[in-house]
């Protein structure tokens, strides 16, 4: 079984930088872990949504692993999503991924044939049976129209198939729930929020850490948010959450777009703009920000000092 101490802390999921012809932009990807690493983060997510996984051929999904992996040199643990619409293709992503030296595995429940409970349990086993790193279950309902039970994330946490979970189902009485359940059964897995603004509750309710996205663009605060957790310092906990809260403005104030092109699309823009990626280029089909989306964006960062004015 895994040491879930191994995946504790800040964990960002990489946003993945992409030159104006959407080929991966090599440079601005190390120069964006390099930053985010001398900040302090304690591990590093990639092929997750930031990553833009469901938008990427198998070939870019190997040029994400094998650049980050180089870049990362064993300063802290890799996780790589193996993400796909059925398990057989997860395991295949899986090996793949294993092959290039990454960390730990992070996988959804299969989403294009909607299944139940005891299959989306059984979808788990058979990933932890062909695959030999430790996996994490990555519950993100919005996407996959499934909410991963509670009850059966802990059974398998018990049982050593998942080393961890990481959730970003923005359900928080049931994150208290599995935290709690997690607790009870011994602590076997890693539980980490994947809410950028509420992280300061999650920490209070005994999360191992969190996956915030805007740590892209702004690690340094997360990273002393959860120095001051694992201190009982909660006064600064909540101080640094609601800067970073003000700072995550940045996907609310653009017009015009949403979801994924308001989310991803607006932490590249920010860092575009803070001059750690080259463009603010996103997959197709997604348009990237532009206009008065970029100069709102802007205002933001002015606002809360990751900018000039």
């Amino acid at each position: 079984m895994a040491d879930y101490k191994q995946f504790t802390g800040v964990i960002p999921p990489v946003v993945v930088p992409l030159t104006a012809d959407r080929q991966l932009d090599v440079v601005s990807l190390e120069r964006s872990i390099n930053r985010m690493i001398d900040a302090g983060v304690d591990g590093l997510f990639i092929l997750g949504s930031s990553s833009e996984v469901v938008f990427s051929t198998d070939e870019r999904r190997a040029q994400v692993i094998q650049n980050t992996v180089k870049f990362v040199d064993g300063r802290v643990p890799v996780l790589a999503g193996i993400i796909d619409t059925e398990t057989e293709r997860m395991i295949e992503h899986g090996k793949r991924a294993e092959q290039m030296g990454v960390d730990a595995l992070v996988a959804t429940c299969p989403f294009y044939a909607l299944q139940g409970t005891d299959e989306i349990e059984w979808s788990f086993r058979c990933l932890h049976d062909a695959l030999d790193l430790p996996i994490f279950a990555y519950d993100i309902p919005v996407c996959v129209h499934n909410k991963l039970n509670t009850d059966m994330l802990i059974r398998l946490g018990r049982d050593g198939v998942l080393a961890g979970v990481k959730d970003s189902s923005g359900d928080d009485i049931a994150f208290r729930y599995l935290v709690m359940g997690n607790e009870d059964a011994g602590h076997p897995m890693s539980i980490l929020t994947g809410h950028e603004v509420v992280v300061d509750g999650a920490y209070l309710s005994g999360a191992d850490g969190s996956v915030p996205g805007l740590a892209n663009v702004e690690p340094y605060g997360y990273v002393r948010q959860w120095k001051a957790a694992q201190a009982g310092d909660w006064a600064t906990v909540k101080a640094e959450q609601d800067r970073l809260a003000r700072i995550m403005r940045i996907t609310a104030v653009t017009k015009g777009v949403q979801g994924f092109g308001a989310g991803v699309g607006a932490f590249k823009t920010a860092m575009q703009l803070m001059g750690i990626f080259e463009t603010n280029q996103m997959p197709r089909p997604v348009h990237s920000l532009k206009g008065d989306n970029v100069e709102a964006i802007r205002q933001v960062l002015v606002e809360t000092g990751l900018l000039e004015a």
